[in-house]
Order: structure tokens, then C-alpha cells, then sequence
């Protein structure tokens, strides 16, 4: 039997045969569903100034600031906290049912979502409502997107197949932020109209073309898991992004009792729900699968990557926004576009990796391309904590470039490294594990980087925005109370392509000199101001990013084998064989599979029981 057939002879639910090409309709319609959901996870970010000029709402009015956090961190939010829940859906009823539904859900939203009427506060609460309700529907997406391409491709076609899928993943974050440029500046309700008629096609083509062919084991709903784990990460998540705001004349609100009270009790909640997991009979997360040594570890290096590269896109766009775009003759209301398009080279660095690492694996292995992956990512951190701020582009280009070739070799190996240690009948819930991993992670990550950046600009910013601006005139009793206001909102004018000067000083523009007040609302005084400060802050969070890829290197490397992994590539039709053998309840002593090596026949291993 040749790896092109195995598939062929699996049978849906309905007792339908598959035929050879199914494989690659489950790839090509995934790879939409995850395409289209990443792209909406970034368009929204350089969108923002649009959006909520068109709602008329000042996003940086301190009343106003959560409302700008929950309209990009909902949908990551909602998405990491359900992920586990919907996997372990498709486990139970059909992974292409649950996925077809987020299609259905994804494209409900974005039509909501375009169709916005309203203005101000109302409005803002309407988007940020749909944009959750996209997360449910990306949750569904992300859940049972990797489970379906496990169970339609071979072991030895996993890793070219869930490369080609996380080309998608990554690479719609950055098309997104081209996208929302190119859309917003036409009419903001662009942004959110684009997805709803690929939502509805793949919807359509997702109801006709796909067919389970996994197991569906049923079982009883962990409702005691399903509450803590959803009550403990969204109080984790919600702290993490309040302590994003100032609190108490502090720059940030890490010291906010409410946030304090959010991330204890969250990780209580989380605690608890690890205990109460060992005792259910049919758990939401399966403990017992990291027991399996290339899932743990695979898990603990996908997570510490994704730590190091969720808030590198935020730290890369205020890098350009906020300095090196002004400095280069570019208005700031342009510098949004002009950032996704001169990251254009991360993804391409991706693009050409991603691939070549899935196929390379299927043949020699992933743990040279996950290690190699990790350090190499490690190592294009350095080299950009060390590049001058008002950098040559050419050189940035090339690091980023690194940086995103890097990311590639380790993502699909990793991701096929785990989903191959896994019994076939639990690939929904492990998908969406590591789908919660990578989701929340990216999340943390977002907190860690600018909680660093601005923990790096706090000591520094001050005394070098004081005397800047009482050069240019501002009166010192102007002055002072401006360069002690917290960084984040500095950071979050240049992030939305704000003019940060013309947001801080406001009316008292007026009293200084035509010259003077040119000059500091200029395309150069702001940026050449905070570049000291901020290459100090991005040494910081540059840092962590280093060590994070480190770790991630380091459980690359401890994956060996896992107990219970086969030592050769196993047919997905040995797989189902032994699953269905398993969820009968016969235990039969031998099975006989097909030997994709010799095309000899042999006694397989006995199936394990996986509770």
C-alpha cells in the first residue's frame, strides 16, 4: 500500500469511501478556515484609527482605553479559552461538524460586524461583542483544522501538510496588516466585509467536501473542567490585559487590586482545574497525554515560541511607526500601511521555510529543524537587540527575514511532532491543547513585551521628554506633569499611527511659536527623542525573547521518542483500525495492518486503552 492510498479506503460516518484526493481538500479548505481567521486576528490592529474615527471615539481618552484593548485582544482571548473545549467537541461529535459550525459562526460575525450603524460607546461594545463572537468561531476553526489534516493525511505526509497549513497561520497575521492598510483608508467597514463571502464559500464547501473520517468517541461533558479552565484563563487573560493600563500614578496597573485579585484567583481557578482533572472519568484536558514525552515537550518549546514571537509584531510596529518611518520623510497617518508593508520580509522568511522544514521531517526527522528552528530565531534576536534603532533597512530586512525563516523550520515538525505521539481517537482535544497553549501564550507574551518596554522607557522617557519639550518652549510647569504621564499611552498613539506629541500637548500647541510647534509635531522630534529610551526598553523585552527560544531549543531536543510511539510511520487506516477496535471494546491480542515498508503483512502493536 503506497502512502498516496492509505487514506483512499477510510470511511466517513455515513460509510462513505473517501476517494485518494480527499487529502488535499481537507488541506485546501483548512488552510482557508486558519487563513482567514489569522487575518482577522491582525487587520484589525492597523485598522484601529480608522474604526474608531469612524465611530467617533477617542481611543486614547483614558475612559477609552479598554475599548481599544478589547477590540484586538477579544478575539485571541475568546479563542484561546475555548480552543480546548470545541477540540474535545470534535472528538464527541465530528470534527468537520465543529468546524464547519466555526465557518458558519466566523461568517455570521464579520456580516454583524460590517454592518455596524451605531456611534460612540454603543458602537465600540457592539464591535467588541462580535469580534468575541468571531473568536467562537475562530475557536471552532483552530480546535479541529490540525485534527482534520491528522486524520486525513499519512504519518509521513503530516509534516509537509501541517506546514503548507501553518504557512497560513503565520502569514495571515501579516497580510492582515497589509489588508486593513490597503481597506481602511477606503471606509473601515471594508475590513470586516472581506472575510464574510470567503466565510460563506468555504462554509458551502466545507458542508459538501468534507466528511469525517476520524473516530467520534462520546463521551460525558467535563462541565466541572470546562468551568474552571474557561473561568481561570479569562481571569488570567482579562488581568494581563488590564494590567496593561496605568494604575495609581504607576505606569502600569500590575498594582490594580482588581488585577491582582484577577491573576490569583485565575491561577487558583487553573490549579484547581489540574486536580479536578484527575479524578473526572472522561476529563476536557487528557493529563494522561503528557505522559507522552514528544507531546509535553513539544508542548513547553511551542509555547516558550510563541512567547518570544506574540509581542514581537507589536514591538516591530512601533519600532517602525513610532521612529524609524517619520524619520524616513513617512506622515504618521501613513506609517500603518508602510509598517505591514515593510515586514513584508518576516513573512516571506516563513513562507520559504515553512514547507521545506514540513517535508524535510517527514524524512530525517523533526528534531533538527525544531532545535535548528528555535536557535536560529534565537540568534535573529540578538543580532536586532544590537541594530541601531534609525537602522539601514537592508540590514533589518534580513534579520527579520532570519527571524521569520527561523519560525518556520520550527512550527509544522513541532506541531506534526506532537499530533503523531497522540492516539488517533484524542487528536481533537490534543489540537486544541496546543491550539490553547500557543493562543494564550501569544496573549502573555503581549503583556510581557510591553510591560518590559515600558518598565525600560519609565526610568528614561521622563527627564529626556522634560528637557526636549521645555527646549522647543513648553513651560517647565507644562512639562513636568506631561513627561511623568505613562509610556503606554505614547506607545499606543505611535502603535495606531497617532502624532504622539500632537496627542500630549494638545491646546497648549497654541502658545508656543510657529516654528517651535512645526518642529515638534514634525516628522523628527519625537522619534529621535524616545530613541535612546526605546532601544533601551527593546534590549529588555529582545531579551526575554532570546531566553524564551532558548527553552524552546532545550524541550526541542528532550522530545526522543516518547513512550508508546511507533519506531516506524503508521498508516492512518491502522490507526482507525486500532481505534475502532479500541471503542468497541475488543481488545484483540494481534492486529494485522498493512506494512507500508515492505508491503509484508505483521501482528501490530496492542492498541492502549486511553481511558
Amino acid at each position: 500500500m503506497t502512502a498516496n492510498s492509505e487514506v483512499a479506503g477510510a470511511h466517513t460516518g455515513s460509510g462513505r469511501t473517501v476517494g485518494p484526493h480527499y487529502k488535499w481538500i481537507a488541506l485546501s479548505n483548512t488552510t482557508l478556515g486558519v487563513l482567514m481567521a489569522t487575518i482577522n486576528q491582525s487587520i484589525v490592529l492597523i485598522a484601529l484609527p480608522a474604526v474608531f474615527r469612524g465611530i467617533g471615539l477617542n481611543p486614547l481618552s483614558p475612559g477609552n482605553t479598554s475599548y481599544l484593548l478589547w477590540m484586538f485582544m477579544g478575539f485571541m482571548v475568546v479563542s484561546a479559552v475555548l480552543v480546548v473545549s470545541f477540540g474535545r467537541l470534535g472528538d464527541m461529535f465530528g470534527r468537520v461538524r465543529m468546524y464547519n459550525m466555526g465557518f458558519a459562526v466566523f461568517s455570521i460575525a464579520s456580516i454583524a460586524l460590517t454592518v455596524t450603524w451605531m456611534h460612540g460607546t454603543a458602537a465600540a461594545l457592539w464591535l467588541i461583542f462580535w469580534r468575541i463572537v468571531q473568536g467562537i468561531g475562530g475557536a471552532f476553526l483552530f480546535a479541529n483544522s490540525t485534527a482534520i489534516l491528522t486524520d486525513a493525511f499519512p504519518s509521513n505526509q503530516r509534516g509537509t501538510a501541517l506546514g503548507l497549513n501553518s504557512i497560513a497561520a503565520i502569514a495571515g497575521s501579516f497580510i492582515g496588516l497589509i489588508l486593513g492598510g490597503v481597506l481602511a483608508p477606503i471606509n473601515w467597514h471594508l475590513i470586516f466585509l472581506v472575510s464574510a463571502p470567503v466565510g460563506f464559500f468555504g462554509t458551502v464547501w466545507a458542508y459538501f467536501m468534507l466528511h469525517d473520517i476520524g473516530v467520534k468517541k462520546h463521551a460525558r461533558m467535563d462541565w466541572w473542567g470546562n468551568f474552571l479552565f474557561g473561568s481561570g484563563l479569562i481571569a488570567v487573560l482579562v488581568g494581563i490585559t488590564y494590567g496593561l493600563l496605568p494604575y495609581g500614578g504607576h505606569p502600569m496597573g500590575w498594582t490594580n487590586p482588581w488585577v491582582l485579585v484577577s491573576m490569583i484567583g485565575g491561577v487558583v481557578l487553573l490549579i484547581a482545574f489540574v486536580w479536578v482533572e484527575t479524578k473526572v472519568p472522561e476529563p476536557l484536558f487528557r493529563m494522561s497525554l503528557f505522559r507522552i514525552r514528544p507531546f509535553a515537550m513539544g508542548n513547553i518549546a511551542s509555547l516558550a515560541m510563541a512567547m518570544s514571537r506574540g509581542g514581537m509584531q507589536f514591538m516591530l510596529i512601533i519600532w517602525l511607526q513610532g521612529i524609524w518611518l517619520p524619520l524616513h520623510g513617512y506622515s504618521f497617518s501613513q506609517t500603518p500601511l508602510w509598517a505591514g508593508i515593510y515586514l513584508v520580509p518576516l513573512t516571506i522568511g516563513f513562507l520559504l521555510s515553512a514547507p521545506l522544514s514540513g517535508f524535510l521531517s517527514d524524512r530525517f526527522g523533526p528534531k533538527p529543524f525544531t532545535v535548528g528552528g528555535a536557535l536560529l530565531t534565537a540568534a535573529s534576536f540578538l543580532a536586532l537587540a544590537f541594530l541601531p534603532v534609525n537602522f539601514s533597512y537592508w540590514l533589518f530586512a534580513l534579520l527579520i527575514t532570519v527571524n521569520g525563516f527561523g519560525t518556520g523550520l520550527f512550527v509544522s515538525p513541532n506541531r506534526a511532532e506532537m499530533m503523531n505521539a497522540v492516539p488517533a481517537s484524542q487528536r481533537g482535544a490534543a489540537g486544541g491543547m496546543i491550539a490553547t497553549f500557543m493562543n494564550s501564550a501569544s496573549v502573555l507574551s503581549i503583556g510581557i513585551f510591553f510591560s518590559l518596554m515600558v518598565a525600560g522607557l519609565s526610568s528614561m522617557l521622563p527627564p529626556t521628554l522634560f528637557s526636549g519639550l521645555t527646549a522647543q518652549g513648553v513651560p517647565a510647569t507644562a512639562a513636568g506633569p506631561l513627561s511623568h504621564l505613562p509610556p503606554i499611552g505614547v506607545l499606543f498613539a505611535a502603535f495606531l499611527g497617532y502624532n504622539p506629541m500632537q496627542q500630549l500637548l494638545g491646546h497648549l500647541l497654541s502658545h508656543l511659536t510657529p516654528a517651535h510647534a512645526a518642529y515638534v509635531i514634525g516628522r523628527e522630534f519625537f522619534p529621535h527623542l524616545i530613541t535612546g529610551p526605546f532601544h533601551d526598553g527593546l534590549g529588555v523585552a529582545f531579551g526575554f525573547a532570546i531566553a524564551a527560544c532558548v527553552v524552546g531549543a532545550i524541550a526541542s531536543a528532550l522530545t526522543g521518542r516518547g513512550k508508546g510511539v511507533p519506531a516506524v510511520h503508521e498508516s492512518v487506516g491502522s490507526e482507525l483500525a486500532a481505534v475502532a477496535a479500541e471503542s468497541s471494546g475488543i481488545e484483540p491480542s494481534e492486529l494485522v495492518v498493512p506494512d507500508m515498508v515492505n508491503e509484508t503483512s505483521k501482528p501490530a502493536d496492542k492498541p492502549r486503552r486511553t481511558g
